[in-house]
């Protein structure tokens, strides 16, 4: 059973180098089960899902890059990848709403998009969520094999898009972007085009995911972000844990280090009849060494209680030694489903 399973769109943010990238990839993979198709999408230019997938950098066009991790009944879905664009954007939104044809070339050509992009930076999250919000109001069709042909004109369906966003000190703004811009648009499709996207943002279809790791400075900024996007009315999902470091220590063990009652005479017996050679200086080293586990655990726990107090479903990544790869992201994939989120 998932945690949303009313959500299409699913938006993954987090302060830079907590993982959100990893975690909305293996999101997608974790939603693609049972034969349902997911949409990937990155707007950040970095080209991250090419790396984690090892596939060639992406085009302005969605590309099957991976099937989902199978259900109870081995069935999978597949996974399509996305990266968006403003210029493509720009030129597509252009053809669709204008009809411009050759004279949106034309405008390319001569510069006019790239002018357009930077001097009004707001316009290239317009065009970013514009294209996000296309591909979520595509009618889904159960169908895997009719998905995969694609509706009139060869676009893709699918059952959710997961959106891996910008960091959370510039969600908000990027998320609603439409509707400052709806309010300077009073009529006409620009207007029509922003209220949509904004009533679909707001709406229960979409989720805003927070990845965090439990360091102070992260979790104060999950904090800070969540209670923004509850201020401008942006719904918020779950809070993704990621690189939790595994338990090695027991409570007990740790209260013991903690203070000062460790038994040096019994680590040296018990290194000896494992047929260690031991010296003081390795038992004291490996007291110093249990010292700094035991402080990084209290740290960690504390930080763990103050990402409990956002009352909001909360969900546990490991730190993965071996680093991330596309086996990575499916052992990741699994522990999100077994947990709820997907």
């Amino acid at each position: 059973m998932t945690d949303w399973p009313k959500v299409r769109l699913h938006v993954v943010t987090g302060k830079g180098g907590t993982g959100k990238s990893t975690v909305a990839a293996a999101l997608a993979l974790a939603l693609a089960t049972s034969g349902k198709n997911v949409l990937l999408c990155e707007v950040e230019g970095r080209q991250g899902i090419a790396r984690m997938f090892d596939v060639d950098p992406l085009p302005y066009e969605e590309r099957r890059i991976a099937k989902g991790a199978p259900d109870e009944d081995g069935r999978a879905g597949q996974v399509h990848a996305l990266h968006i664009e403003p210029e493509s954007a720009l030129m597509e939104y252009l053809a669709m709403y204008y009809k411009l044809g050759r004279a949106g070339k034309a405008l390319d050509r001569f510069g006019v998009i790239d002018f357009a992009t930077t001097i009004a930076p707001g316009v290239r999250d317009v065009l970013l969520t514009g294209k996000v919000y296309e591909a979520v109001q595509r009618p889904r069709q159960r169908d895997t094999k009719r998905a995969d042909k694609g509706r009139k004109g060869g676009a893709i369906t699918y059952d959710a898009v997961v959106l891996d966003a910008p960091p959370t000190g510039r969600i908000c703004q990027f998320l609603g972007v439409n509707s400052e811009l709806a309010g300077l648009a009073k009529v006409g499709p620009v207007k029509t085009q922003a209220d949509k996207v904004m009533e679909l943002l707001r709406s229960p279809r979409t989720a805003v995911h927070v990845v965090t790791i439990l360091e102070e400075m992260p979790v104060q900024e999950t904090s800070d972000g969540i209670a923004e996007l509850r201020a401008a009315g942006l719904p918020v999902g779950g809070v993704v844990v990621n690189l939790v470091r595994p338990r090695a220590l027991s409570p007990h063990a740790l209260a013991q280090v903690r203070d000062d009652e460790v038994d040096a005479t019994r680590i040296t017996s018990d290194l000896t009849r494992a047929r260690v050679e031991v010296d003081a200086g390795l038992v004291a080293s490996l007291i110093d060494e249990a010292r700094d586990h035991a402080v990084r655990r209290q740290l960690e726990d504390d930080q763990r209680v103050l990402v409990e107090a956002e009352h909001l479903p909360t969900y546990e990544l490991p730190r993965l030694a071996t680093g991330i790869d596309r086996g990575a992201l499916l052992d990741l994939a699994q522990l999100l489903r077994a947990q709820g989120m997907a």
